[in-house]
């Protein structure tokens, strides 16, 4: 998808009253940085931790709801179907499909259940009595967080990294790219092409062809694995 996905959280709260005209134009300013520069650290930062502040008040059904919604208003309208089809060759292969993400846990879960992903890592805010704070309940998913979370995880699954695969656009994820077997940058910015030119990575510009290729790559190259039931 083009752009940060927690941006649309922002957008949404917006759109409910919760947050100003203030706040909108901030979180637009901070998603066109990430569209035209790419991510910077200190700004993603602020504006993450700003996003993750919004479900404050809510409760689990209300934010379930709220990603449902932008899910179909926002987020479906910007997938390519070619990137899509690419998460199924790996589940035909009997792979896991985890998104890894910053946005808050219950919205990224609703975009592992649309896209019919195995589930989602998200940034997990604290509830009470069944009603979020708005504080963090540990860090943001995001940068060498990202990649400490992942390792942890493909850890308890017993999981070889160097036969796991990542995607990513950012250079935000040269540490998760990094400890994959099979990395896949995908539209990079800036600064992660250079890197993934300078390590020989594949590079794929967004198009319906670069993404066919990957698809075929994945037919061809990742290890089939038979799933418990």
């Amino acid at each position: 998808m083009r752009g940060a996905s927690v941006y649309y959280v922002g957008r949404e709260a917006f759109r409910r009253g919760l947050i100003s005209w203030r706040d909108i134009a901030l979180f637009g300013w901070h998603q066109f940085r990430f569209l035209a520069v790419g991510e910077n650290r200190a700004h993603l930062a602020t504006a993450k931790e700003r996003a993750l502040g919004l479900v404050s008040g809510f409760t689990e059904a209300g934010v379930t709801e709220m990603a449902n919604d932008m899910y179909e208003r926002d987020f479906a309208p910007k997938l390519w179907p070619e990137t899509v089809d690419l998460t199924r060759e790996h589940l035909a292969k009997g792979h896991e499909v985890w998104l890894i993400t910053a946005t808050p846990q219950l919205v990224a879960q609703v975009i592992a259940d649309r896209l019919g992903l195995t589930g989602a890592i998200g940034t997990r805010v604290q509830a009470l009595d069944g009603v979020f704070t708005g504080a963090l309940d540990g860090h943001v998913i995001h940068g060498e967080e990202k990649a400490a979370v992942a390792l942890q995880f493909a850890s308890d699954r017993n999981a070889d990294l160097s036969d796991c695969w990542a995607y990513s656009d950012s250079s935000n994820d040269i540490p998760l790219l990094t400890m994959v077997g099979n990395r896949i940058v995908i539209n990079p910015d800036a600064k992660l092409l250079a890197h993934a030119e300078r390590q020989d990575w594949t590079v794929l510009p967004l198009s319906r062809s670069s993404i066919k290729d990957a698809q075929k790559k994945v037919k061809r190259e990742a290890r089939a694995v038979k799933r418990k039931k």
